[in-house]
């Protein structure tokens, strides 16, 4: 991997953010996905949130699991001048670590500041707040306090993990990390999806994001790095 791929994969990053903040903003697409998760007759979302076996599966051990990874990175990075293998991958394992940590930071932050509702605060499906979006705010000033659901701060922790990607040097591991990362992003997104937590489009937004920072990251890592190419940062991890 060199710097061009990684700013085709950073322009690549930004349209898709782009496109997506358009398609759901000028369409109704966020609507017509989320009357798929709610059971209108029965007043209800598709999945009950209070279900304890789903909410372990998909919130909080995730969020433990997540935890534990930052942790044992940190670890890593400190004790890499003793571990071989934590040495061969330590640029890798900084550009996890650093990515996990700003990703969620910055999800929680636009949380704050954008005053989003959440579906299940619509009143389309049983909330009181009228519908609203990042573009078109409706909600009053008492209402905007209580609207913090974008983007999606639960399925930022798994789309995070999209910076597995630049955790190996072979190709193929590479792809299992992407793949790993955009698997449990999915995962956590959909699962907030149905139980009327986020819309489509903030789950999007989300994934759009970890990977502009993972990228972003990367590319500074590999920079800081002795100043040379993403390539010779790898062939110096491989050295003895």
């Amino acid at each position: 991997m060199n710097y061009r791929n990684l700013f085709v994969q950073l322009a690549a990053g930004v349209s898709l953010l782009g496109l997506t903040i358009l398609l759901c903003e000028l369409t109704s697409i966020d609507l017509w996905i989320q009357d798929r998760f709610y059971l209108s007759e029965a007043a209800r979302w598709v999945i009950d949130k209070h279900d304890t076996f789903l909410r372990l599966l998909f919130y909080t051990g995730p969020k433990r699991v997540l935890s534990v990874l930052v942790v044992l990175s940190l670890v890593a990075v400190m004790s890499s001048g003793k571990i071989p293998l934590a040495h061969k991958h330590k640029a890798g394992i900084w550009i996890v670590l650093i990515s996990t940590v700003l990703t969620v930071a910055l999800v929680g932050f636009l949380k704050g500041i954008t005053h989003v509702p959440c579906p299940s605060q619509l009143t389309l499906y049983g909330g009181s707040y009228p519908y609203s979006t990042f573009w078109m705010p409706t909600l009053s000033s008492g209402q905007a306090a209580h609207a913090r659901c974008f983007p999606a701060g639960h399925a930022s922790g798994g789309f995070a993990l999209l910076s597995l990607a630049f955790l190996f040097q072979r190709r193929a591991y590479r792809w299992i990390g992407f793949g790993v990362g955009m698997g449990l992003g999915w995962a956590l997104g959909v699962y907030k999806m149905a139980i009327g937590d986020h819309f489509l489009s903030h789950t999007l937004v989300t994934m759009c994001l970890s990977w502009i920072i993972s990228v972003v990251v990367a590319m500074t890592v590999y920079r800081v790095s002795r100043g040379r190419s993403p390539g010779a940062v790898a062939q110096i991890s491989r050295s003895p």
